[in-house]
């Protein structure tokens, strides 16, 4: 793995965010960043296209617009994650994919992302169909359900490099013991 690869990967663990799809039993199924679908629309309404980011290092999350524990947190991490590559010199690009589009449209995560001062270039909120939600967080190994009216989930990041290949840490050598 390359540095600036191992770096990113180190920033992510440091953080617990990036996880081991079998540390929670969770199955991966997208390895590589062309294998998600890759229609969707920015908080412009604007169509945006994932695949067009081949050739970028690439952190992703889920989240929704009205959460008001688990997304800001993230939303922290992400942010503490920009200034860290900002200060090694390492260019990502960062993806918001929304849980719940019904709700979460191009104009609620335009509002989300100017409130929250999350204005940079290189950030990008997307709003997707029902069904290219539901296939990217099965792909990815994000996991969520409805409660009423929320969308309960975890905190998750995954990275994809500049190839386009999903990054994973290393197997942790306490993993391996019975």
């Amino acid at each position: 793995m390359s540095k600036v690869l191992t770096l990113l990967v180190a920033s992510l663990v440091t953080f617990g965010l990036l996880h081991e799809a079998r540390s929670a039993g969770m199955t991966v199924a997208a390895t590589r960043l062309e294998q998600l679908p890759a229609a969707w629309h920015d908080d412009q309404g604007n169509a945006f296209d994932v695949h067009g980011l081949l050739g970028h290092n690439i952190a992703v999350t889920m989240a929704y617009a009205s959460c008001h524990r688990i997304c800001p947190l993230t939303m922290q991490h992400l942010q503490k994650l920009q200034r860290d590559f900002d200060a090694r010199g390492i260019a990502a690009e960062f993806l918001v994919i929304g849980y719940d589009p019904e709700r979460d449209d191009a104009a609620a995560w335009h509002q989300y992302r100017q409130t929250r001062h999350l204005t940079r270039s290189n950030w990008h909120f997307l709003v997707g169909k029902r069904t290219a939600v539901e296939q990217t967080a099965r792909q990815l190994g994000f996991e969520f359900w409805r409660y009423d009216e929320h969308v309960m989930h975890d905190s998750r990041i995954v990275m994809f490099d500049a190839r386009g290949n999903l990054l994973a840490p290393e197997r942790p050598a306490w993993r391996d013991r019975g």
